[in-house]
């Protein structure tokens, strides 16, 4: 499927923005929809909307299949071991929650120490914050490089006997870096640590492979992959999940429930708490399907394709700099000098162009970036090198305009 036909499935692009086409160059903060899950979530609210799991009718039977059946197409899409090792819950920020309120609360004490980087979304940071403060762990940062990667040496200086969790990023958010988890976990594991993996900018961008990767919990949100909002995954090690509390506390997530007892389901239906995200893991479902269709290895060398491409036409405008390394995933984060990160992102939706602006969920990093703010552009498989064209004439545009104004 080449770029032309994926285009023509997602209904968003086909529109104008303040009188230009529409170029939408911020997949990383949430992707658009191609009609494949705009459908599959149709179906389900026309078709067969239904309560899962304990209903014996046949539009609860079909909706429970269509559910658990996408739990299927996730454990297939990360190679997890089992269906059992997959939650679904709101989004990356509530799986991460879970593992930081679950595990960490119950096998981390005072004297214990968690390690995570600079480079962390602040939804791999303050849940780690919290954990320490309320177990009484010291929370440590990995050192990163100059231009943003992490040196394996400063891993094993950071990582001790006494870390009892490691937290990381597999690709930032801000600097595209694309950490090396493998080798961190093994890193990790030797010192008795269990690694933590946030997926959400490599999940819809590349191959997954848990077992490969060697990481004990890994989460991702189906919103920035061609799904619906509003539904994630937690993967954790079965041996680990088990031994594991719930944090939601009601229906569905129970086996027995007595006057002044409760006992639990088995997993994974016992951190899935309430009604769950039906419609969202259906929609995820078709989303990875589609995916799988035009092919993770295809997405990723066209998006790497666009950003080293991005790199050589924004190092021909002069006062731009840009953050991370010259290998990355599919976004560019950037500075003009004299130019605030906002003003250029209004400039560029005055051209139909839509980027982020500000500090990315990511203020450690812009301190240790020495910012306070930067402009991002992401990019995905519906994305072209023309756009970037486009993109660049209008940065030329924005930069002049304010060499005037200032």
């Amino acid at each position: 499927m080449n770029v032309k036909e994926i285009r023509s499935l997602f209904p968003i692009l086909h529109q104008q923005v303040n009188g230009h086409p529409l170029i939408y160059f911020d997949s990383a903060a949430t992707s658009q929809k191609p009609l494949p899950v705009i459908e599959a979530l149709d179906r389900y609210y026309r078709e067969y909307n239904s309560n899962v799991h304990r209903g014996v009718h046949t539009l609860g039977t079909k909706a429970t299949d269509a559910y658990e059946g996408a739990r299927e197409k996730v454990r297939r899409f990360l190679n997890a071991k089992s269906a059992q090792e997959i939650i679904f819950t709101r989004g990356t920020t509530t799986a991460l929650n879970l593992v930081a309120s679950s595990y960490a609360r119950a096998n981390v004490k005072e004297g214990d120490e968690i390690v995570i980087t600079y480079m962390e979304h602040h939804s791999n940071l303050i849940p780690w914050q919290q954990a320490a403060k309320q177990t009484g762990a010291t929370l440590k940062y990995i050192s990163l490089q100059e231009d943003g990667t992490i040196d394996l040496k400063d891993v094993e200086a950071t990582v001790t006997p006494a870390t009892k969790i490691v937290a990381i990023a597999h690709v930032s958010n801000v600097l595209g870096t694309i950490n090396p988890v493998r080798e961190i976990a093994r890193i990790a594991h030797d010192r008795g640590a269990v690694v933590v993996v946030d997926a959400a900018q490599s999940a819809p961008h590349m191959k997954i492979d848990v077992q490969e990767l060697g990481c004990d919990f890994l989460a991702f949100s189906s919103h920035k992959m061609c799904g619906p909002t509003g539904v994630g995954v937690l993967y954790g090690k079965r041996e680990l999940l088990e031994q594991m509390e719930p944090i939601e506390f009601g229906g569905e997530m129970i086996d027995f429930v007595e006057l002044y007892d409760s006992t639990w389901k088995e997993l994974p239906w016992k951190f899935e708490g309430g009604t769950p995200i039906i419609a969202g893991a259906i929609g995820l479902g078709a989303a990875i399907d589609f995916l799988e269709q035009v092919g993770l290895d295809a997405i990723a060398a066209h998006e790497h394709e666009l950003a080293q491409y991005a790199l050589e036409r924004l190092a021909d405008i002069e006062g731009v700099t840009v953050y991370g390394p010259k290998e990355r995933a599919g976004l560019v984060t950037f500075n003009i000098e004299g130019v605030h990160p906002h003003d250029v992102a209004t400039v560029l939706d005055a051209e139909g162009i839509a980027i982020r602006a500000g500090h990315h969920c990511a203020q450690p990093l812009m301190k240790w970036l020495n910012v306070t703010a930067t402009a991002r552009a992401s990019f995905y498989l519906y994305n072209t090198k023309e756009e970037i064209d486009t993109f660049i004439a209008a940065l030329q545009k924005a930069k002049e305009y304010f060499s005037h104004v200032f």
